[in-house]
C-alpha cells in the first residue's frame, strides 16, 4: 500500500488537512489488492453511512432509483399507445436531432444504446459497460521495451477519428506536450517513447463528516502514473486519447476474459480483459450534457484525489494543460461542472440527487454536467476542465438546490450568486483536467 505523500498541491491538499499514514493504518480498514465484488456493487452502502470504496469500478451506470440511473423511459410513456407504433428515433438518421447516439462506434455496449426510448431497460441487468478494442503496443524503459496495453477513444483528426471508430476532437491537437510522443509501427499499435502506470495501489476514499462529505477524510488512487505518463499521446502529429489500461506485463498475467480481474494489474473502471482476442470492457458512467443523459468512461486525472473518487489513474504529467480558458483558439480542454454539496439526502431514490457528497456517502456517480459533446457541439475535448461549484446557504435555506444538467443553467446560477467555487471562492475553474471518452448519448 503506498499512502499518499502531503507534499505538491492537490485538489484535496487545497481544501482539507493531508490524512497522515499513521491515520489511515490505524483508524481504517484498507481493502486488499483483489477485487472483491461486494465491494464493486456497493455492498453495505447507505444513506449516513461512512463508505470506504476500494478497488475496481464499483456501482454500475445501470444503477437503482432516478438518482443514480438515468436512462430514458419509453417514449410512449403517458400516451395510450403502444411504443411499436411510434417511429424510430430521429437521431438514427441524423445524430444531431433528439434520440439515443452511440458516439464510439469502435465500442460494444451491452445496453443497447439505439434502441433506447424504444424498450424498457431494468434497473441493474445489464450493468453499463463497454467492450472495446485493445491494443498491445510496447513501451521503452531503462530494462527495455515493455508491453504497453492501451485503448483509443478519441483522435485530434477527423479522418483518423472516423476510420478508428471514435470520437473527433479539434482541441487536441492543443495539448502541447501534456501529450506524450510515440511512433507507430509495423502491425499499427505504437512504440511510446516513455510513461508507465503503477496499478498496484489500493484505491481508498472515505468522506469527510456526514453533513460535509467533502472533501474526502482519505483519498488515495489506485493507479499513478509516472511523471512521463500521459493518456494523450502524439503518433505522427496526430493526438489521441489513448489511455493505458493494464500494466506492462505479457498477456498471461492480466487474462481475466470472464471477470473479477487483478486490479494490481488492470485500471479501475475495468470490468472484464481478454488479451487473447484483444478486447477490454469498462464500466460506463453516468453524465449530463445540454440537459441530455450520456454516458461516459474515465481514465485519468491531474489530481490524485481526484483520480481517487474517480477511480481513475493519477497522470502528473496532465497538469501541462492550460485550464480556465474553455473555447479559445489554443484551448485544448472543454469544462466539466461538478457539484461539491449537491442534494444527498435519500441517496439513490432522490431524483435531484447529484454531486461529490452523494457520491462520497453512497458510493454512486456523482451525475456530473458536461459541456459540448459530439453531435451537440463541435468544441468537444476529452480533456475536461474541473469547474467545482458549490452551493450558497441562502439557496439551500430557500430549497433552490437541485440537480443541474445544462451548462449554461449553472453558468447563470453562477451569475446570480446561488453557487460559487467551493468554501465560497470566485466560481471558475478548480485546477484539475479529468480525461473522459464520452461514449454514448441516450436521448
Amino acid at each position: 500500500m503506498n499512502y499518499p505523500s502531503c507534499e505538491g498541491s492537490s485538489l484535496g491538499r487545497r481544501t482539507m488537512a493531508c490524512v497522515s499514514a499513521v491515520a489511515l493504518a490505524t483508524g481504517i480498514l484498507l481493502p486488499g489488492a483483489a477485487s472483491a465484488q461486494g465491494r464493486q456493487e456497493g455492498e453495505g452502502r447507505g444513506e449516513g453511512r461512512v463508505v470506504l470504496a476500494g478497488n475496481g469500478p464499483g456501482p454500475a451506470a445501470n444503477g437503482p432509483g432516478p438518482g443514480c440511473n438515468i436512462i430514458p423511459p419509453l417514449a410512449s410513456t403517458g400516451t395510450k399507445v403502444d411504443i411499436s407504433q411510434f417511429p424510430p428515433a430521429d437521431s438514427l438518421t441524423d445524430p444531431e436531432l433528439a434520440g439515443p447516439v452511440q458516439l464510439l462506434k469502435s465500442g460494444k455496449f451491452d445496453i443497447p444504446i439505439e434502441a433506447l426510448t424504444g424498450i424498457n431497460v431494468p434497473s441493474g441487468n445489464p450493468r453499463g459497460t463497454i467492450t472495446l478494442p485493445l491494443f498491445k503496443g510496447a513501451v521503452k524503459t531503462p530494462s527495455g521495451p515493455k508491453p504497453a496495453w492501451y485503448i483509443i477513444l478519441d483522435a485530434g483528426n477527423q479522418d483518423e477519428a472516423a476510420r478508428l471508430g471514435v470520437n473527433f476532437s479539434k482541441k487536441l491537437p492543443n495539448a502541447g506536450d501534456a501529450a506524450r510522443p510515440a511512433r507507430r509501427q509495423a502491425d499499427g499499435t505504437f512504440l511510446f517513447e516513455s510513461g508507465v502506470v503503477d496499478f498496484s495501489p489500493n484505491r481508498a476514499v472515505a468522506p469527510g463528516s456526514e453533513d460535509r462529505p467533502f472533501p474526502p477524510s482519505v483519498a488515495q488512487p489506485g493507479s499513478i502514473g509516472d511523471a512521463d505518463y500521459s493518456p494523450l499521446v502524439n503518433v505522427d502529429g496526430i493526438i489521441y486519447d489513448a489511455p493505458v489500461v493494464a500494466a506492462a506485463v505479457e498477456d498471461g498475467f492480466i487474462n481475466f476474459p470472464n471477470g473479477n480481474p487483478n486490479y494490481a494489474l488492470v485500471h479501475d473502471q475495468v470490468v472484464a480483459i481478454d488479451p487473447v482476442n484483444r478486447t477490454v470492457t469498462l464500466s460506463l458512467i453516468n453524465g449530463f450534457s445540454f440537459g441530455k443523459p450520456v454516458f461516459y468512461i474515465s481514465t485519468e486525472s491531474s489530481d490524485p484525489t481526484v483520480s481517487a473518487i474517480e477511480g481513475n489513474t493519477f497522470a502528473p504529467r496532465l497538469r501541462r494543460i492550460e485550464v480556465g480558458i474553455d473555447d479559445i483558439s489554443r484551448s485544448a480542454v472543454e469544462r466539466i461542472f461538478i457539484a461539491t454539496n449537491g442534494e444527498f439526502k435519500g441517496g439513490c431514490n432522490n431524483p435531484q440527487r447529484q454531486g461529490l457528497s452523494a457520491a462520497l456517502l453512497d458510493g454512486h456517480r456523482p451525475n456530473n454536467t458536461f459541456g459540448g459533446i459530439p453531435t451537440t457541439a463541435r468544441d468537444y475535448s476529452p480533456v475536461w476542465d474541473a469547474n467545482l461549484y458549490e452551493w450558497t446557504e441562502d439557496a439551500i435555506d430557500k430549497g433552490y438546490r437541485g440537480l443541474l444538467t445544462e451548462e449554461f443553467r449553472i453558468l447563470k446560477l453562477a451569475r446570480d450568486g446561488y453557487i460559487t467555487g467551493p468554501n465560497g471562492a470566485p466560481f471558475g475553474s478548480a485546477g484539475p483536467v479529468i480525461v473522459c471518452g464520452v461514449a454514448a448519448r441516450l436521448n
